[in-house]
């Protein structure tokens, strides 16, 4: 069950990448959500269950290694990643602003994201990745309707 719960958190083993564990995890959820067909309600379910699961599983693991919010733990990245790229078209330009305003927001922390941080176990690690990406798919919408 260890097994398991490593190989999620970390999101196949990406958060365990050297040096930017987060820009890894965010960019494999983009490379997966891309191959992904355009259908609401599969998006709609698959968030909710990363979310939902992430944050068990991310509190779990934060529990085996008895750290508050452990760096190789990447699920919460991918919740926010997809979130981002919730009904938006497969666009190579459309997901790299995506991906460069998600990642800018997670690790800034902006405003009320730091403060998501405060909740405990899973719950904090997830909600500022989750709520970075709600900012980036709002941003994402703004531009497309711009453009």
């Amino acid at each position: 069950m260890t097994h398991l719960i490593r190989l999620f958190a970390t999101w196949f083993y990406t958060g365990n990448l050297p040096f930017i564990p987060g820009t890894w995890g965010s960019a494999a959820a983009a490379i997966i959500w891309w191959y992904l067909p355009e259908n609401l309600i599969l998006q709609i379910t698959l968030i909710l269950v990363v979310c939902v699961a992430g944050i068990f599983i991310s509190d779990k693991y934060s529990r085996l290694t008895n750290t508050s919010d452990p760096s190789e733990v990447v699920i919460d990245e991918v919740a926010g990643m997809w979130i981002s790229l919730f009904i938006i078209p497969h666009s190579l330009i459309y997901y790299l602003i995506a991906f460069f305003i998600f990642r800018l927001l997670d690790i800034t922390k902006p405003g009320f994201i730091d403060s998501m941080q405060d909740y405990d176990g899973g719950l904090g690690i997830m909600m500022d990745d989750i709520a970075a990406g709600i900012i980036t798919f709002f941003a994402i919408v703004a531009i497309r309707l711009v453009f």
